[in-house]
């Protein structure tokens, strides 16, 4: 299985000083998750274009485009990565965008790796896999299994997502999974059990006293 990697997501993190929250978790974070709503493909608002452009950081972005017609929009958030990490960072930060929103997963995992980003591919929890076109598992570089119906943080761990998890990984041992939403310190290890590799942590991480020791805990051996 691949490398744990932790992504706390900046949608806990207090906006007014982004990225002083930032530089609070990236010493010791692998990725810095960026949650995008549109108001339309969930039901909430949240940053875009001109705030990831204005984020200063030292590791990846993984940015998550909960948002309608996402193959409008690739071109213009790979710029804004490119601009908040440099290009070497950019190389290695995702853009995820959700199976439900698009028709053509291959050609929009084609054009993001074309704009120099790591391609990802996210699933509700109540979308199969069966949902993930043709031959996306062998092209896509991480599917992102949600664990809560997206729009919202705070939200309690879906456990139904847990077998979905275990069968993706007994498909695609190599891939890197991802879960988002209700990871504390007890539901990461289901998720983690099940074979998830990269895990988001809002409030956990950044609602934390000590958010070093919340990420810690994320990693324990199980």
């Amino acid at each position: 299985m691949p490398h744990l990697l932790i992504a706390p997501s900046i949608l806990s993190a207090d906006f007014g000083k982004l990225n002083e929250e930032i530089a609070s978790v990236e010493g010791f974070v692998d990725l810095i998750h960026v949650d995008v709503m549109d108001g339309h493909f969930v039901p909430n608002l949240s940053l875009g274009v001109p705030v990831v452009e204005s984020i200063r950081c030292k590791k990846p972005l993984d940015v998550h485009l909960m948002i309608q017609h996402p193959e409008h929009y690739v071109e213009a958030f790979a710029k804004a990565v490119k601009k908040a990490v440099g290009e070497k960072l950019a190389a290695k930060s995702y853009l995820v965008f959700h199976a439900e929103t698009s028709n053509d997963h291959l050609g929009l995992i084609a054009e993001i790796h074309k704009l120099g980003l790591l391609a990802g591919v996210a699933l509700n929890p109540d979308s199969p896999l069966g949902q993930l076109s043709g031959d996306v598992l062998s092209v896509v570089d991480m599917v992102l299994l949600m664990t809560v119906f997206p729009g919202f943080g705070g939200q309690s761990f879906i456990a139904t997502v847990v077998p979905k998890i275990r069968e993706l990984r007994d498909l695609s041992p190599e891939l890197n999974i991802q879960v988002d939403g209700g990871i504390n310190d007890e539901t990461v290890f289901h998720a983690r059990k099940a074979g998830a590799n990269v895990i988001v942590a809002g409030s956990y991480v950044f609602g934390a006293t000590n958010r070093e020791k919340a990420v810690t805990s994320l990693k324990a051996e199980f």
